[in-house]
């Protein structure tokens, strides 16, 4: 299954940075537009699952966006604005918004407020549930089914795997896994990828249908054969 495509459109370059650090940290694919209308070329030509949409751009503002937007198809808007009067917020959903969040804002809230936009809207788009052959991972309990029994990994082991397992036989170097499992900010180096590793190897195994691999020098990728 798919990642969600995040279309975030957002001339404040600060706001475009830390979205795209937490975006990546909660594994979407995404694209950045700085003005209104570059925001509607990117849409056009690679429709998103979702917009995060700013009202205060340039060349177009984001209500003039929003109504082009809802010309062509109903995706998800959700908008971002330093405004947070009541008129604002009406005429957005008048022209078509999901909703809505005031800057300043927690990143951590908006992604929140992000994946439930998409679960009411395109229900199963977000994978909390991944299925191999004995092993079931679910990220909305934070729990492992392992050949019928349930286990429940330290929060950095399932991250790291999940990681790893929604990215069927694709490599990930260390400093990937480090930036997006741990974030930006983690004062730790490449051996703690190492050590998290080691451990779910111990705890998992591994069956003729799939494994993690080391890809030496490189990183390491969840392997599936079948």
């Amino acid at each position: 299954m798919r990642q969600p495509k995040v279309l975030v459109i957002e001339d404040d370059e600060f706001i475009r940075d830390m979205l795209s650090l937490y975006l990546d940290k909660h594994q979407f694919d995404y694209d950045m537009a700085e003005t209104g209308s570059e925001g509607v070329e990117l849409f056009l030509a690679n429709p998103p699952d979702i917009v995060l949409l700013d009202i205060m751009l340039p060349e177009m503002d984001g209500f003039e966006v929003c109504r082009e937007i809802r010309r062509y198809n109903n995706v998800p808007i959700l908008m971002i604005t330093g405004k947070g009067e009541s008129y604002d917020k009406l005429k957005g959903f008048e022209l078509g918004a999901d909703d809505y969040i005031v800057k300043p804002f927690d990143p951590k809230e908006l992604i929140a407020r992000l994946k439930a936009v998409l679960r009411r809207t395109q229900a199963g788009l977000v994978q909390e549930i991944i299925q191999y052959p004995g092993l079931t991972i679910r990220m909305d309990e934070y729990k492992l089914v392992l050949n019928h029994a349930e286990y429940m990994l330290p929060p950095k082991e399932m991250e790291l795997l999940h990681r790893l397992a929604t990215h069927p036989n694709k490599v990930f170097t260390r400093e990937q896994l480090l930036y997006q499992v741990w974030g930006h900010d983690y004062a730790g180096d490449f051996r703690t990828v190492d050590v998290h590793i080691k451990r779910l190897r111990e705890k998992l195994g591994e069956t003729e249908e799939w494994r993690i691999v080391t890809i030496w020098g490189v990183g390491y990728k969840f392997e599936v054969t079948s």
